[in-house]
């Protein structure tokens, strides 16, 4: 992979995104009569070379927002129509996409969101407002989650439908060059046509949508922290304490024997479920696993890189800093820590299960 475009502003957030798209990572487990090729394995080992070669944990959660978000929800459910106008765009890179679930008032509860469709006689009016949305400054389109009928449904919105707002605001600090913001639609009308699936299969399609996130947007983290360790273990081995190595120090070096564990560990999880995928297997149980201990391992082993490098690294070219409030956000995007809890204890065997 050649260079990236320059880390800058949101238009330089959508050119690396857009290079990505022109080096084929959005082709991976694509069928190929939409110009796709190979399978989640192959996705997951071209993720986590990216990550080696940007550092940029945003870049990595926006396309995983895009791949996640969009075009396998309309790979899954879209009608003949919606597959040739978008998926062949989107894999291009032609269109910037990703979904729109969050509200204001409603984070993971899905029952709580209050966006509302509504269908009349010039097609689907929206009314609501959704945030911290991945990518809504720069995307071409958002796969909305609204109530239609009072069912969530999921309904397709340009960047350039009248009534659509797609802002820039409020801005996060972690994974920051991920562009995000808020979704308003103030009598948005759309065509009918844009609806994406049945009437009620947005719980269903919210929920495959996630667990692929879950399962594979480490993938590409694993590459940053790959490079993060390698900071570490070249501090320790420069760094000099009463006339030995840093890393001669048993409590660092058990810090930094843990950090490689937890690395590891990651690519297991991700690989076991790029290999369920790759065997049309369910994982609902193992990506949230996966997230569940791949963002609590990343951000302990971001703690520990600070701790052990000193004011090293605090120093703002270091970027470890930057890890840490990226390592943050991932306990918060795809569903926090504690919602990956409540489907891990619903799927072994406690309440009333998970749907």
């Amino acid at each position: 992979m050649s260079e990236l475009p320059a880390i800058g502003d949101h238009q330089a957030s959508k050119k690396r995104f857009i290079y990505c798209a022109e080096q084929g990572l959005l082709k991976y487990a694509i069928p190929a009569l939409y110009g796709g090729h190979g399978n989640f394995s192959d996705l997951a080992e071209a993720h986590e070379a990216l990550g080696k070669s940007s550092l940029d944990n945003g870049l990595i959660l926006s396309l995983n927002a895009h791949l996640w978000g969009a075009i396998f929800p309309i790979l899954n459910y879209g009608s003949d129509d919606q597959k040739q106008y978008y998926l062949k765009k989107l894999i291009s890179g032609a269109f910037l996409g990703g979904h729109a679930i969050t509200e204001p008032q409603a984070g993971s509860d899905l029952n709580a969101l209050e966006m509302a469709a509504e269908i009349t006689d010039d097609g689907l009016q929206l009314n609501g407002r959704k945030r911290f949305i991945t990518n809504t400054p720069i995307a071409d389109l958002l796969v909305v989650y609204a109530r239609l009928d009072n069912k969530l449904s999921a309904i397709i919105i340009h960047s350039d439908d009248n009534g659509a707002s797609f802002l820039n605001t409020p801005e996060v600090t972690g994974c920051k060059t991920a562009t995000m913001g808020d979704v308003i639609l103030e009598n948005c009308l759309v065509p009918l046509s844009r609806q994406l699936g049945k009437t009620g299969a947005g719980n269903m399609m919210v929920q495959q949508a996630l667990e692929l996130e879950r399962a594979f947007i480490f993938a590409g983290i694993c590459g940053v922290m790959d490079w993060q360790f390698k900071q570490v273990i070249q501090f320790s081995r420069q760094r000099r304490v009463n006339g030995s190595h840093l890393g001669k120090n048993q409590a660092i070096s058990h810090t930094i024997a843990e950090m490689k564990v937890r690395l590891d560990t990651i690519k297991l999880w991700v690989n076991e479920c790029a290999r369920l995928k790759d065997n049309n297997r369910r994982i609902t149980l193992a990506s949230a696993q996966t997230k569940l201990f791949a963002s609590e391992a990343f951000l302990q082993s971001s703690l520990d890189a600070v701790q052990i490098m000193g004011s090293h690294g605090l120093v703002k070219d270091s970027a470890m800093t930057d890890l840490v409030h990226d390592a943050l956000a991932s306990r918060l995007f795809s569903g926090s820590s504690e919602i990956q809890k409540n489907i891990i204890a619903a799927l072994s065997g406690t309440g009333e299960g998970y749907k």
